[in-house]
């Protein structure tokens, strides 16, 4: 599996995995409007009206933390990551397949069904689209968060 265990002992990692709130993080481009529409899929999709997620932009303080928890670079914001726990995360294609266990039927089905192919060939198809996030729907000047109150729970800044 894709999953990679911690290489940093970052204080911050751990109470935000603690505290009562276990809900795993996706670590999303904050600038691109490709990946912002796919949060605000998520968010829809959430098959927890209280949300089963939580969000962080890749260029927050809180993603850079996570990236290096998960011995990623913390100026990494070539892919999605799904931080699971402190020590496991998923990036790419099995990130994206991962997170649909969280969602709404029949996500949760297609997304197993995804994970049975290749993680290559899953990658190959993630890379196409992410090369290109930025062609395909553009750019914000900002990150969102902060800025939706409604779910400000589920946003870690």
């Amino acid at each position: 599996a894709s999953a990679r265990a911690s290489t940093s002992s970052d204080a911050n990692v751990a109470t935000w995995f603690s505290s009562g709130d276990t809900r795993p993080v996706i670590l999303y481009d904050g600038v691109c409007n490709l990946c912002n529409g796919g949060v605000n899929f998520a968010i829809d999709m959430d098959a927890k009206e209280s949300g089963s997620v939580r969000f962080a932009a890749l260029q927050s303080d809180v993603g850079r933390a996570l990236l290096r928890n998960c011995g990623r670079s913390a100026d990494d914001i070539s892919s999605i990551v799904f931080v699971v726990s402190p020590t496991r995360a998923y990036v790419k294609s099995e990130a994206v397949l991962r997170i649909a266990e969280y969602m709404k039927p029949p996500l949760p089905t297609l997304g197993g069904i995804g994970l049975m192919f290749p993680t290559p060939l899953g990658d190959f198809v993630y890379d196409l689209v992410a090369d290109n996030r930025y062609n395909i729907l553009g750019v914000r000047d900002e990150c969102r968060l902060g800025r939706d109150d409604e779910f400000k729970d589920r946003f870690l800044y």
